[in-house]
């Protein structure tokens, strides 16, 4: 009874599209003995050796070589590139592999059918979803997996300036060494706690201002009694509609100790000016300040929003029962903001920890200090990547650091978000 099924396995054991022939799904088994074969082709004549590349990340890099009385520039191998090819040639043969598993699958599937007696279907009904996906999963494969793979591997190199970068000079696999020396070395290990430090209560303070304080906005504005509610939304929302980064140069202007507005106000009043971009704590103060009148705009909206959908009926019984505008608020108002919003809370806070606009356009990470290693007092962790790899292409440090980053926001935000009653009580959400 089981004949087909197995007949078709093994042949497809065998070669990929024999056990759809033998199925007479002739259309699929054609394509996959094409596909079969393209592999194959690719794997023998070119992926291994740029696999093996991979692996030895080269031989021999630029140098000269003397011919006759004068000496030539030789190119050598360049590790990166034979990082990046062979980290490609890894996905296509993996992708090869699972076809060739889903082709013995197909087989063995279509042969049960046969053996129970059940219409097999043909060519076109098969591919057509896999025609429909096949763009999406190439697409992730090539711009999503296989950066982060790619910047993953990096970490576990010696790619740093001056004696490790190609074409002049072999890149080589190091293991964890990279790691060691972040967090043992001090003048890796102080730059990374003091940035990490600070990374985290940006996040924290930049949440909870823009987030509380959208609420205090959209209350305040939806209060009875309050005129022009339509003016004062457009208000609010208007530094949401300037384009961010044209924001934050003009605040980085007005803030400026000399010459900004800001002071020269300070001073018409007979006051000192501060140091508002230059003093290590000011600077932070800015930022945040600034990070509010960007961000309460968007949690203002949401919150708006959100207010609309509370029955009007909770607060008229609790106006029955004599309950005050804080108890409304704390028992009706805030647990519905909060259930709704909270995976935003947490997206806000995930983003915040990546936040490079604000600190790049407003301090650029200054004002900088001799206790940290090519950071300043107000550099996030987003921004010292930055700064490791395009201005002291510390490449191995910077690939740490990312997937540090990436480690603390995947587990931080799992933590939190199993934690809210949005997770807990989903099933509410219909």
């Amino acid at each position: 009874m089981k004949q087909n099924s197995v007949a078709a396995g093994w042949l497809s054991v065998l070669c990929a599209g024999l056990g759809q022939w033998y199925n007479k799904q002739y259309s699929k088994g054609l394509l996959f003995v094409l596909i079969h074969a393209t592999g194959v082709y690719l794997i023998s004549t070119t992926l291994l050796t740029k696999i093996k590349g991979l692996i030895t990340l080269g031989d021999q890099g630029q140098h000269l070589e003397k011919v006759g009385k004068i000496f030539k520039n030789v190119p050598g191998d360049h590790s990166i590139f034979m990082m990046i090819y062979g980290v490609l040639s890894v996905i296509i043969v993996a992708l090869y592999i699972v076809f060739y598993i889903l082709n013995i699958r197909d087989a063995v599937a279509v042969g049960r059918k046969r053996d129970s007696g059940s219409a097999v279907k043909g060519l076109n009904n098969d591919i057509f979803p896999w025609a429909l996906l096949a763009l999406p999963i190439i697409g992730v494969l090539f711009f999503t997996i296989m950066p982060i793979v790619f910047t993953s591997l990096l970490a576990f190199t010696n790619y740093a300036s001056p004696n490790h970068i190609p074409p002049k000079n072999l890149v080589d696999w190091v293991g964890f060494d990279t790691f060691h020396k972040l967090f043992n070395m001090n003048v890796w290990a102080d730059t990374f706690t003091g940035v990490l430090t600070w990374t985290i209560i940006w996040a924290v303070l930049a949440t909870v201002t823009c987030y509380f304080g959208g609420i205090l906005v959209a209350l305040l504005i939806n209060q009875q009694g309050i005129k022009l509610k339509g003016f004062w939304r457009m208000l609010f929302i208007i530094p949401y509609a300037i384009p961010q980064f044209v924001s934050l140069l003009i605040m980085r202007n007005m803030l400026n100790e000399k010459f900004g507005p800001i002071n020269q106000y300070f001073r018409y009043f007979g006051l000192e000016g501060l140091p508002w971009l230059n003093d290590p704590f000011w600077a932070k103060v800015s930022v945040i300040v600034v990070n509010m009148w960007i961000g309460i705009p968007v949690s203002m909206v949401l919150v708006m929003g959100i207010l609309t959908t509370i029955p009007k009926d909770l607060y008229e019984a609790a106006d029955v029962d004599g309950a005050s505008a804080w108890m409304k608020f704390r028992n009706i108002t805030m647990p519905y903001v909060l259930f709704a919003t909270a995976p935003i809370l947490i997206t806000q806070f995930a983003g915040n920890i990546n936040s490079f606009n604000v600190i790049f356009l407003l301090t650029s990470g200054n004002p900088a200090t001799m206790k940290y290693n090519n950071a300043g007092q107000t550099d996030l962790l987003v921004t010292w990547l930055y700064k490791l790899t395009l201005d002291f292409n510390q490449y191995n440090i910077a690939a740490t650091v990312a997937i540090l980053l990436f480690l603390i926001i995947a587990v931080m935000s799992v933590l939190l978000y199993s934690r809210t009653r949005s997770f807990k009580e989903e099933d509410m959400i219909q």
